[in-house]
């Protein structure tokens, strides 16, 4: 196959322009679960990571893919985003593939059963979102430091004989290995043939794009091996892999997903940011400053709550700016000495569905009057779970929209709608 064909790289930067820091890897160590392989591994060049990039030439190419399978990236996602950003500050290309046509299969990893396979649609529509929520962490000016890439650029060109070459690289029983495939298999749940295709398409992103180091979560060890055999099977180098995390929800119980309820989303409103984050338990504190941020983790302030309060405003002034930081600092202080969100009931407040937003606000007292409410929706002072309403005729149809969110007036009001 010709490699050379598939890619399409910027311009590399002169290596003797980076920074000083490119030699000092207190950045690459901060916060990584595993790098592999290490010098002493089998299968290893017999170099380690540190030695790669203190010794060339060239800025290194560090591979993160990301799948459109849902809107929303919350900070669990962000931190191997972060460590490419870091790659980028020691001057070398941070690859950001989006996952357009991996994204139709879905990752089966740790998946007990089989994903809904995705339209180009929904993909699409997911996939417009995934870039303005990662713009705040990464480095889109400097030439050279970022390329975006679409894998459908190569997967989609795929011919069935290179299909079947891909799939000659692996046997069944490594396929069964993957974590999660072996577990299906024994309970006879079913595995598809097109679920097997997805490491090795993850992989061949790798061969496609000549990556030098892959970064993903530790459930992600497998793809990322996979990437490496590719690569020698076409002639290239294989990758690092760089290893990061699984960031514990702010239940602190399981890992940070949205359909558990537990999780913070990159586009929320900077005031539901700080709000969530403030409440992390103490026993994740430590985690969260070494992986969400790039403070000194040993200035941090001693008190838990103070260091609750330090965390929120750090987060929220990463992704906002200082100003935002500081009025949802002072929002969360309104709400009472911890902070808490004051709820409001809907089934004790009898709302009747269908029920105007306007309304809603009048019953909470968020408003003095619906004639208010319709006024502040108006004027583009009304938030529900950080998103702005502005049509005054706002209506819901049942109580399930309204749930569980949000809803806040101007900067300093602030109720959560429960059942």
């Amino acid at each position: 196959m010709n490699i050379t064909n598939l890619t399409n790289s910027t311009e590399n930067v002169v290596y003797s322009e980076f920074p000083s820091m490119a030699l000092n890897f207190s950045w690459l160590r901060r916060g990584i679960a595993e790098i592999f392989p290490q010098p002493h591994d089998a299968d290893s060049e017999t170099e380690s990571l540190e030695k790669r990039l203190a010794n060339t030439n060239r800025p290194l190419r560090v591979k993160l893919g990301i799948d459109p399978t849902g809107a929303d990236i919350h900070l669990g996602h962000s931190i191997p985003v972060r460590k490419l950003r870091a790659f980028q500050d020691a001057g070398h290309t941070a690859v950001l593939i989006i996952g357009d046509f991996t994204a139709r299969i879905g990752d089966p990893t740790g998946k007990s059963d089989v994903r809904r396979q995705l339209t180009e649609d929904d993909v699409a529509l997911n996939a417009r979102t995934y870039l303005d929520q990662v713009r705040p962490i990464l480095d889109f000016d400097t030439p050279g430091r970022l390329e975006v890439r679409y894998n459908s650029e190569w997967l989609s060109r795929l011919d069935l004989g290179k299909i079947l070459e891909l799939l000659s690289t692996m046997t069944v029983g490594q396929m069964l290995a993957k974590e999660g495939f072996a577990e299906r298999y024994k309970q006879e749940n079913p595995i598809f043939l097109h679920e097997f295709l997805y490491p090795l398409m993850q992989g061949f992103d790798s061969v496609a794009v000549e990556a030098d180091v892959e970064l993903g979560g530790t459930d992600q060890k497998f793809n990322i091996a996979v990437g490496r055999d590719l690569q020698r099977h076409f002639g290239l180098k294989p990758q690092f892999g760089l290893l990061l995390p699984i960031l514990i929800g702010t239940d602190g119980v399981q890992k940070m997903s949205k359909s558990l309820n537990n999780y913070v989303g990159l586009g929320e409103h900077p005031s539901q940011k700080y709000q969530k984050l403030q409440c992390v338990p103490d026993n994740l504190l430590s985690q969260y400053f070494e992986l969400l941020t790039d403070l000194p983790l040993d200035k941090l302030k001693e008190n838990p709550r103070d260091r609750q309060k330090h965390l929120a405003w750090e987060i929220v002034r990463q992704y906002h700016g200082e100003e935002a930081a500081n009025e949802a600092q002072k929002a969360a202080e309104s709400c009472g000495e911890e902070g808490t969100l004051p709820e409001f009931s809907l089934a004790e407040a009898e709302v009747q569905f269908p029920a105007k937003l306007a309304y809603v606000l009048c019953l909470s007292k968020l408003c003095k009057s619906t004639s208010e409410g319709k006024r502040k929706i108006q004027e583009g002072g009304v938030r529900l779970d950080g998103v702005k309403i502005t049509d005054a005729d706002t209506t819901y149809q049942h109580p399930s929209e309204l749930q569980g969110k949000v809803l806040q007036v101007g900067k300093n009001k602030f109720v959560r709608l429960t059942p």
